[in-house]
Order: structure tokens, then C-alpha cells, then sequence
């Protein structure tokens, strides 16, 4: 595992991290964004390659999907990979496609044993494929399933147990689901598998009439560090990233926020370290 602290990498930012660096220890991109045979995208990824790691981030793998896998999304995943060397790939437990149809969204799922039997065979598809673990980043929820038969929470502890996958722990969609359904966000921390969590997010939301919602374009709210806080304090150092969607800012206000996360990895290292003295 590699921890430190990234960015993902966006259009705007192309120029300034090139010319005057990202201040970063990787940046994560969109993989969508760089499947072309070619242009501006993939001459810039090469560039910023040669100075940062990368990982990749997808959106459209619909894992829990009821549609067969896209081969060609894969072998297109595949020669990304072999491109640019990743740390690691990510996508979503979500689906996103049904009856061949891009529904352009990530939709959640029951958290039911069928669904639990569907999903692993799904991910082992993948990782037989891509020779790696994926790693699957918990999306936002505004409603529950009656169906549902155990937690979000279990539901992927018994995925990373029968598969091997890792977890992208999205920490505002954490907040968001957590303060939508009703269920206790600590629980949910502790409830994980800590040596699974290969990566975390932070983002923005905006409280909407009656549900927060998950926005991706603001500065990470305060309850949202209180989260990292408290998963610092159950899985230690993880790589950490701040994921802005839209609205995207100067890359100095990014690296701000960057810096309040180093902060507090930093304060509970040191009181780790006085607690172990």
C-alpha cells in the first residue's frame, strides 16, 4: 500500500501541475477520461505520468448490474493500466446500465444475500482479468431497500471476505447516507475490515430540503473531517484524497484542503505514537 495524500486530476489543473507541480504524493484519475486512442487528454496524462503515480478511478464498470460485463470497457481498462502503471483501480459498488443503456448515474443496491452472491462472482470476473484487486468505493444513498438483510457496512465486509476486494472509503457519502437512512456513521467505520481500506475520499455536499446531497462541488464539510477523524483513529495512515466534481477551484485552494488532512493524520500519528510510548 501506498498512503500520502493525491488529488484527482482535472482539466483545469493540466498546466499548473506541470509547470509548477502538484504538491502531491499521486493523483487519481478519471479513467473514462483517458480511454481514447489519443488527444490532448492522454498527452497530458503521459507528461504528468512521468513525474506522479496515478491510480485510476472508474464510473462506468456497473459492478452490481444485472447486464454481462462490458469486454470492451475492459480490455479498454486493461490497456489504460499497462499505459500508465496505477497504484491501484477503482470503480463503484453500484450499477449504472441496464438492457444496454448508460443511465449515466450510480444506483445503489439491496444489501441482500442474492445481491452479495451476484457482486462476488462479478468482482472475481474483473480481478481474474485485470490481475489485481478492485477496489470499490461506497456511493451515496436518499432511500433504503425493505428488502435489504444486513447493513452497508456487512454487505462489505462479507465482499472483501469472499473476493479479496479492497475499499475506497468515500467519507462524504458516508455522511450523506448515514444522515439520509438513519444509521450511525462509527458503527459503519467499525463494522469494516481496517487492512481492506486501501484508499479514502473527501468531498462537499449541500443539505437539500429534506436529504443532504451528495454534490462533489465545495470545500469538505466539518462533519465530514470529524468522519476522517474517526477513521484515522480505526484504520491509521490510508491514502487520502480531496475529489472535487464541479465548481472546480484554483489548484492552491485544493491543496489547502490537502493540507488540513495532512494535519490531522499528522496529530493522530503523534498521539498514536505517545499511546504506544
Amino acid at each position: 500500500m501506498q498512503p500520502g495524500f493525491g488529488l484527482g486530476l482535472r482539466p483545469p489543473h493540466y498546466r499548473a501541475i506541470l509547470e509548477l507541480g502538484a504538491g502531491v504524493d499521486w493523483l487519481e484519475i478519471v479513467s473514462e477520461n483517458f480511454m481514447a486512442e489519443g488527444g490532448p487528454s492522454l498527452w497530458h496524462l503521459d507528461r504528468i505520468r512521468e513525474r506522479y503515480p496515478v491510480v485510476m478511478h472508474g464510473v462506468s464498470l456497473s459492478i452490481g448490474g444485472e447486464d454481462p460485463l462490458d469486454q470492451d470497457y475492459l480490455a479498454a481498462l486493461e490497456r489504460l493500466a499497462e499505459r500508465c502503471e496505477p497504484l491501484w483501480i477503482s470503480d463503484h459498488l453500484s450499477w449504472s446500465n441496464q438492457g444496454g443503456t448508460q443511465l449515466h448515474d450510480l444506483l445503489p443496491l439491496p444489501w441482500t444475500a442474492e445481491a452479495l452472491a451476484h457482486v462476488s462472482g462479478r468482482v472475481q470476473q474483473v480481478q481474474e482479468r485485470l490481475k489485481r484487486p478492485l477496489v470499490l468505493e461506497n456511493v451515496s444513498a436518499y432511500l433504503g431497500f425493505r428488502a435489504s438483510e444486513m447493513g452497508e457496512a456487512e454487505f462489505l465486509r462479507a465482499l472483501v471476505q469472499r473476493t479479496g476486494c479492497e475499499l475506497l472509503l468515500d467519507l462524504n457519502n458516508l455522511h450523506v447516507s448515514a444522515s439520509n437512512l438513519g444509521f450511525d456513521a462509527q458503527a459503519y467505520l467499525e463494522t469494516l475490515p481496517a487492512n481492506a481500506v486501501r484508499q479514502i475520499h473527501l468531498a462537499g455536499h449541500e443539505a437539500g430540503e429534506h436529504a443532504l446531497i451528495d454534490t462533489h462541488d465545495r470545500a469538505v464539510a466539518d462533519p465530514v473531517w470529524a468522519v476522517y477523524a474517526r477513521a484515522l483513529a480505526l484504520f491509521g495512515p490510508v491514502a487520502t484524497m480531496i475529489e472535487r466534481d464541479d465548481a472546480i477551484p484554483p489548484l492552491p485552494e485544493l491543496l489547502g484542503e490537502l493540507g488540513r488532512a495532512r494535519a490531522l493524520a499528522a496529530e493522530h500519528a503523534h498521539r498514536a505514537a505517545r499511546v504506544a510510548a
